[in-house]
């Protein structure tokens, strides 16, 4: 491979990991359940909202680690700026840039989604740039995925719905369980057992909206959750040194199954789309870090 070649894959490599992409599918399955659980619509209407949530997303990582600078020195130095893969100012203008192309694609779809894309926004400046000064970051990073499935379902036929807001609540409740756990990635501590009862919120509503013939969906669905959520927290107290970061890995991938979870009643067309996006999510954790 030639030196110019060479130095395309590194910044393109540089440019995803800021980006933490391997993340992306969790977005696009948040768009798909909240475009749902608003009435659907047509497919190139969940393009274009998969394209501007994307923008939002990376934006946010970007600005993550550009606020993050001189903790990451101390602590991650193997992350782009302080390896020197790319400079503070460069991150803060792909950030920017990001940010503003996500807002223009999202917010002029309807009185209703420009409220709620001004709402994300704002939770996402404000989680980068406080989450390291607050101890309640679980709840802004909560936030942003709350107001993201709202977003997502004010593009769908019907708009923001009660089901959508209760779906969006117990994944805000599934991310301060998450993000209370990733906060010991970088940091000593002890892991505690309390943050195993916002992961089980998606779970709760589930078992309480799904009856009739929707039921037995539900119930299977929970158990699939349940056993994934096991799965990736079995680590945390079967060893003395835990690698907290792909705990935290398998937990983002599962977004997608709290997000089939939220939809029960979808066809299974629809339904494959959220394990495919789960699939792909584990794939690019494998050359991307999550985390």
């Amino acid at each position: 491979m030639s030196e110019s070649a060479t130095k395309f894959w590194c910044s393109l490599r540089t440019l995803l990991v800021l980006g933490r992409v391997s993340n992306l599918p969790t977005v696009w399955s948040n768009c798909l359940a909240g475009w749902w659980l608003g009435g659907g619509g047509p497919w190139l209407g969940l393009a274009h909202l998969c394209l501007g949530a994307s923008c939002l997303y990376v934006a946010g990582m970007f600005l993550n680690d550009a606020c993050d600078a001189a903790f990451d020195r101390q602590h991650r130095s193997e992350r782009p700026i302080p390896s020197g893969a790319m400079t503070q100012s460069a991150v803060w203008k792909w950030g920017a840039s990001l940010m503003a192309t996500g807002a223009l694609l999202l917010g002029p779809h309807s009185q209703q989604t420009s409220v709620l894309t001004l709402l994300l926004v704002l939770s996402i400046l404000l989680y980068d740039f406080v989450h390291k000064m607050v101890a309640f970051s679980p709840i802004l990073m909560a936030l942003c995925r709350f107001f993201l499935l709202l977003v997502a379902a004010s593009f769908g036929q019907l708009g923001v719905g009660g089901l959508a807001i209760w779906s969006a609540l117990v994944l805000a409740s599934y991310i301060v369980g998450l993000s209370y756990i990733a906060r010991r990635e970088s940091t000593a501590g002890l892991i505690q057992w309390w943050p195993m009862i916002p992961l089980a919120a998606p779970v709760v509503l589930a078992l309480i909206v799904n009856g009739g013939e929707h039921q037995t969906n539900g119930r299977l669905l929970s158990l699939l959750l349940v056993a994934w959520v096991a799965k990736s927290i079995h680590p945390l107290w079967t060893s003395d040194r835990p690698a907290v970061g792909r705990v935290v890995a398998s937990l983002l991938a599962g977004i997608c199954l709290v997000d089939l979870l939220a939809v029960a009643d979808a066809p299974r067309s629809i339904a494959a789309m959220f394990v495919g996006f789960l699939g792909l999510s584990m794939l690019l954790q494998r050359h991307v870090p999550a985390t």
